[in-house]
C-alpha cells in the first residue's frame, strides 16, 4: 500500500479523459447539474468551478447564462471543453486568480476528495477563501460511499459502444484504511475494427466526512450554512446518497 501514500490526486486524469464522459453518462449522468445551475445562478458575479474536467457541469451552466470560469490541472480533460467555456489550467491548491475575483465557487462530484493528503485540502480551502469575495458562497459535493467499496480484482464494471468502438471497463479496488485512501485501478479495453487496445491508469480518492469538511471550511474562514442529503435540497443524514455542504465566506 505504500505507493498509495505517494500518489498525487491529479495522477491518472489525463489518461481518464477519453473515457470520462462515456462512463459518467452511464453512472452519474446529469442528475447534479440542475442543483449546481440553481446554486450558481444566485451569484452576483463570476463563478469558479474547481476541477471542471471535460465540462460535464461547466457546459450546461454556461448555457444557462452563468458567468463561469473552470479550472483543472489536466490538459487532456480541458481539451474536451476548450472553446465552449472559459477554462484555465491550474492547480486548485494554488489558484491562479486575483484575490476576491469570484462571487461563488463550486466543487462538484467529490473533486476535493482527489486531494490525497490533509494538507492538500487545507491549501485548497485557503486558496478558495482568497479568491472568493467576502460573503461569497462555496458549494462542496462529497461522494459518501468511497470507503464502503470492498476490495476486488479485475471485475467487469461497464460495457458498451463508444462511437465506432466497443469499450469494456475492467476495474480493481484497493483500500488503504489507515490513510483513508481508495484507489481504483482501471483498464479500458477498446475494440475497434478488429484491433484491441488496453488503456490502464489509477485514480485515488480520500475519504472526508461531513464533520471533517465542515471543520476544515471553518478553519479556512467559511461559515457552514447548510448540509444537504440530495440534489433536491433535503436535509443530510449519514445514510444520504450525496453529501453537500454549503458555506459562506466570513
Amino acid at each position: 500500500m505504500s505507493s498509495m501514500a505517494t500518489r498525487e490526486g491529479w495522477q491518472g486524469w489525463d489518461e481518464y479523459a477519453p473515457f470520462y464522459d462515456w462512463e459518467n453518462a452511464r453512472t452519474l449522468g446529469r442528475r447534479d447539474v440542475t442543483f449546481w445551475t440553481r446554486f450558481a445562478r444566485r451569484a452576483r458575479g463570476k463563478v469558479l468551478e474547481l476541477g471542471c474536467g471535460t465540462g460535464r457541469v461547466t457546459r450546461p451552466l454556461v448555457k444557462a447564462g452563468v458567468d463561469l470560469v473552470g479550472v483543472d490541472r489536466s490538459a487532456a480533460m480541458l481539451a474536451k471543453v476548450a472553446g465552449r467555456a472559459d477554462v484555465v489550467r491550474g492547480d486548485i491548491r494554488q489558484l491562479p486568480f486575483r484575490s476576491g475575483s469570484f462571487a461563488s465557487v463550486i466543487a462538484p462530484y467529490g473533486i476535493l476528495q482527489s486531494l490525497t493528503r490533509p494538507r492538500d485540502l487545507t491549501d485548497t480551502l485557503r486558496s478558495v477563501a482568497r479568491v472568493v469575495e467576502r460573503g461569497g458562497r462555496f458549494g462542496v459535493d462529497l461522494v459518501p460511499d468511497v470507503p464502503k467499496w470492498r476490495e476486488y480484482e479485475d471485475q467487469v464494471q461497464l460495457r458498451g459502444r463508444a462511437g465506432a468502438a466497443h469499450l469494456t471497463l475492467v476495474e480493481s479496488v484497493r483500500q488503504d484504511r489507515r490513510r483513508r485512501l481508495t484507489t481504483f485501478e482501471q483498464c479500458y479495453i477498446e475494440r475497434h475494427r478488429g484491433v484491441t487496445r488496453e488503456h490502464r491508469f489509477q485514480l485515488t480518492f480520500r475519504t472526508v466526512t461531513v464533520r471533517q469538511m465542515s471543520d476544515a471550511l471553518r478553519h479556512a474562514g467559511f461559515r457552514v450554512t447548510a448540509v444537504l442529503g440530495d440534489y433536491e435540497g433535503r436535509p443530510w443524514d449519514a445514510r444520504a446518497d450525496v453529501w453537500i455542504i454549503l458555506a459562506e465566506k466570513g
